[in-house]
């Protein structure tokens, strides 16, 4: 799967206190994006009525409540205490507890049905992320996952990175170092990390964003995103300069870029919750 030399507990706690603050620009930008992946996510785990159903990364809860629309009984966890709060205020319905991925704080084989929404990339330890997933899944249990798929494929993402190497940015120093961003974009890895998983299928989902302006597709980008904000926001004002005229140009006027999704299920064994 590969191995990075970077300080774990030191990138976890960075991303968690990037989505502390970017809970608002998060639910204004990506919500109406990941809300399309909500359907097939939810189709792919089997979740309908009578399924317990753990939400992990619930964001502002958006896919959680789809769940509970179905008829399923519903936790939604996150380690941003800002993001809980906002999903608790337009979710009463559903059950917003804190819970770090890497160790769930739930017995095993205690849901049916797993859902994660573009979760991966931000933890420096995907692979006892998973682990847990199959942890607390019953046997014959779904796994349901999300990850966006390579830059130049969703290029709404893509025109910002490629911004950022035209203006030859470097990372700024207090940028703990972290994984690859789209190391799991590559479907042989996305497999690999769910090799304990039986019946593992990678299905690519497309559509095309409208976002009218590239202002708004700018602030869309740096107020909803953690590491790519921070690529940004913390450059001296004259790389910022460079990375905005490079993203006006590289946009050059368009009003809509393709979204590209990897989605990826699997069904847990029966020792996996072992």
């Amino acid at each position: 799967m590969g191995s990075w030399d970077i300080d774990a507990d030191a990138f976890n706690a960075f991303e968690v206190a990037g989505w502390e603050r970017q809970v608002a620009g998060y639910e204004d930008f990506f919500v109406p994006i990941t809300a399309r992946l909500a359907a097939p996510l939810l189709d792919a785990a089997a979740v309908g009525r009578g399924s317990a159903v753990l939400d992990v990364a619930t964001g502002p809860g958006h896919i959680a409540a789809a769940a509970a629309r179905r008829g399923a009984t519903v936790i939604g966890v996150d380690v941003a205490e800002g993001m809980l709060a906002r999903a608790r205020e337009a979710h009463p319905e559903v059950t917003f507890l804190r819970g770090d991925a890497e160790a769930l704080p739930f017995d095993d084989g205690a849901f049916d049905a797993v859902v994660v929404g573009f979760l991966l990339l931000h933890l420096a330890r995907p692979e006892r992320a998973v682990a847990e997933f199959g942890r607390v899944l019953r046997p014959g249990g779904r796994v349901a996952l999300t990850m966006w798929d390579f830059p130049d494929r969703s290029r709404f993402l893509g025109v910002l990175l490629d911004a950022i190497a035209e203006a030859g940015a470097e990372p700024p120093p207090d940028l703990p170092p972290g994984p690859p961003i789209f190391r799991f974009s590559d479907e042989e890895q996305l497999a690999g990390l769910l090799e304990r998983f039986d019946e593992v299928e990678i299905q690519t989902v497309e559509f095309p964003l409208r976002f009218g302006s590239t202002d708004v597709l700018w602030r869309g980008l740096l107020g909803g995103t953690v590491r790519l904000s921070v690529l940004v926001l913390r450059q001296p004002s004259e790389v910022q300069e460079r990375i905005r005229a490079a993203f006006d140009r590289i946009v050059g006027g368009a009003e809509e870029l393709p979204v590209s999704v990897k989605l990826a299920t699997g069904v847990a064994r029966a020792s996996a919750a072992t």
